[in-house]
């Protein structure tokens, strides 16, 4: 293995024990170059309720790049890690969006929607490259296509180290590819205790409050109890399986909660402020 840095900052902030902050963007190169600068460890680039084009989300990838960062600290580490969220449910099972998003130098895919181990076996196994059956670690058998000369010139090195450094973490400790599933519905809650005891490289699990509040009746209502006893009921089993469980709506209001709680991986919106607009509404007698 060569000896490079950790290249996937939201993995340099887990591996430890630590917290991850994140936050998402929509796939535009103007919005994702604005968070670019931020101190979040990740950026989740929002192609699943955002049309899915590889051609902007490499611009997005692209515009993440600092050259002057990357001149005063000496490294390839990116200031802040690009994650991509594909369109495709789980059950869909459409491989080639995570191929073109790791294609294009994605440190990660989140996949919507997984609710059976199936079809977590096919998103894990879809982020990693074929190996002999003899090799260490090897499930969930890889399907990814062997194409990586855009993500190694991404990434900053030769298609030898990104082959080395491509694979699925934890299970390369080494690896720098962070696959998140989101679970989101009734059914990925029944089935999520045998999912993550028989999917290894499994890296985040990655609540979907919205779908799951739709499904419980209670559309957007994160804290009526019924939806807090399904989120404390994932936070419960990713906890007795030593996965990393994250929360996709981390604000002012409830950060501290959810750290409580046990939460790792905490993705915020991107946040605009108007204090210059209120403090002008004010003085001018419009507020």
């Amino acid at each position: 293995m060569s000896a490079m840095p950790r290249l996937n900052g939201v993995i340099g902030a887990l591996e430890h024990g630590g917290t991850a902050f994140v936050s998402w963007s929509t796939p535009e190169v103007e919005s994702v170059m604005s968070l670019g600068g931020s101190a979040y460890d990740g950026l989740v680039i929002d192609s699943e309720h955002f049309p899915w084009d590889s051609r902007t989300l490499r611009d997005c990838l692209q515009y993440l790049l600092d050259r002057g960062q990357i001149a005063t600290t000496g490294s390839i580490t990116p200031k802040v890690t690009p994650l991509i969220r594909i369109s495709a449910n789980g059950e869909e099972k459409n491989q080639y969006l995570a191929k073109q998003a790791l294609d294009i130098g994605s440190y990660g895919v989140v996949w919507p929607h997984i609710s059976t181990v199936d079809q977590a076996y096919n998103a894990v196994a879809a982020c990693r490259y074929p190996r002999l059956p003899s090799a260490p670690r090897f499930e969930p058998a890889g399907i990814r296509g062997d194409g990586p000369l855009s993500a190694a010139r991404y990434w900053g090195t030769s298609p030898t180290e990104y082959y080395e450094r491509a694979d699925v973490w934890p299970l390369d400790p080494e690896g720098e590819v962070l696959v998140i599933l989101q679970c989101e519905d009734v059914a990925g809650i029944e089935n999520l205790p045998d999912i993550l005891k028989n999917v290894p490289g499994i890296g985040v699990i990655l609540i979907g409050e919205g779908d799951l509040s739709q499904e419980l009746g209670h559309p957007r209502e994160y804290e009526h109890p019924e939806v807090l006893s399904a989120v404390a009921e994932i936070v419960s089993i990713c906890t007795a399986n030593g996965v990393v469980v994250g929360h996709p709506h981390a604000e002012l209001a409830n950060t501290q909660r959810l750290v409580e709680e046990g939460f790792r991986f905490l993705m915020s919106s991107p946040s605009r402020s108007y204090e210059r607009l209120d403090l002008g509404r004010k003085l001018t007698g419009r507020s």
